[in-house]
C-alpha cells in the first residue's frame, strides 16, 4: 500500500494497488469503493483490468500454488474478480484495428478453468473480432462440429492444468486432420510456444495482450498469403 503522501502524488497507481487487493482479499466492498473512485479519477478502465484487477488474480495463483489459499480461497477471489470485469468491460473503448474475423475459443475438456480465456475473448471482442465462446470443459466433438458449422478464420484453445494438455494435444491433432490449413492459437500456464510449435498450433500466446497480438498476426499471415496465391 501506498504511504499517505504518496497516494495523493499517485492516485492511479494507488486505485490500481486497491483494485489488486481487492481481489487478493476477495473483499467485494472494497472492490466496490475502488471501482466508485476509479471512475470519480478517470482511470481507463482497460488499465482497470489488466494493471488492477488481472494482477490480483495472478498473486491469488501464486498464493494457490504455494499452498497459502486453497480452492474456497481462489473461488471467491474469482467471484471478485469477475464482479470487477462485469463493470469495467463495458466501459472498455472498441479499438478498430482494421482487421475483421471470426475467433472460436474454448477450454479443453477436463478444466474449468476459464478465467484466461474470458480475458482473451473480452480483447478480442474489443478490437472488433467476432468471438463464439464455446466456454469451458469443451469436448473435442464441439470443437470439431462447430469449426465445421463456422468455418472460423481462428480455433483458440486454453488450458491451465497439466493434466489436460493431452486433451489439448488431440483437438489441435483432429482439427488439422480434417483441415490442414486451419489456424490454431492455444494459450494456458503449463504451455510454451515451443510445445505449441511441435503440436502443431499456430501461435501460442502466454496472456490476453500477446493473444490479440497473435491474432492479429495470425490474420496478416493469412491475407498475405491470399494476396501472393
Amino acid at each position: 500500500m501506498l504511504e499517505p503522501e504518496r497516494e495523493w502524488q499517485e492516485p492511479e497507481l494507488y486505485l490500481l494497488i486497491r483494485l489488486k487487493k481487492a481481489v487478493v482479499e476477495h473483499n467485494e466492498e472494497e472492490l466496490l469503493a475502488a471501482i466508485e473512485d476509479a471512475f470519480c479519477e478517470g482511470l481507463d478502465a482497460r488499465k482497470a483490468i489488466f494493471e488492477g484487477l488481472v494482477p490480483g488474480m495472478e498473486e491469488v495463483s501464486r498464493l494457490y500454488e504455494e499452498g497459502i489459499y486453497y480452492i474456497p480461497e481462489l473461488l471467491l477471489c474469482a467471484e471478485v474478480l469477475y464482479r470487477g470485469l462485469a463493470v469495467f468491460k463495458e466501459h472498455v473503448e472498441k479499438r478498430d484495428l482494421g482487421i475483421k474475423g471470426t475467433v472460436i475459443i474454448g477450454v479443453v475438456e477436463g478444466d474449468i478453468h476459464d478465467i484466461g480465456k474470458n480475458l482473451v475473448k473480452m480483447m478480442l471482442e474489443g478490437a472488433g473480432f467476432e468471438v463464439i465462446d464455446l466456454g469451458r470443459d469443451v469436448p473435442l466433438h464441439r470443437f470439431l462440429t462447430e469449426h465445421r458449422k463456422v468455418c472460423p478464420d481462428i480455433v483458440c484453445l486454453s488450458t491451465m492444468m497439466t493434466t489436460t494438455l493431452a486433451e489439448m494435444k488431440k483437438v489441435i491433432k483432429e482439427l488439422r486432420e480434417r483441415n490442414p490449413r486451419v489456424k490454431i492459437m492455444v494459450g494456458g500456464a503449463p504451455l510454451s510456444d515451443c510445445i505449441a510449435r511441435r503440436w502443431g498450433a499456430s501461435g501460442y500466446a502466454p496472456n490476453a495482450h500477446q493473444a490479440l497480438k497473435k491474432a492479429v498476426e495470425i490474420m496478416l499471415s493469412v491475407k498475405d498469403s491470399c494476396h501472393e496465391s
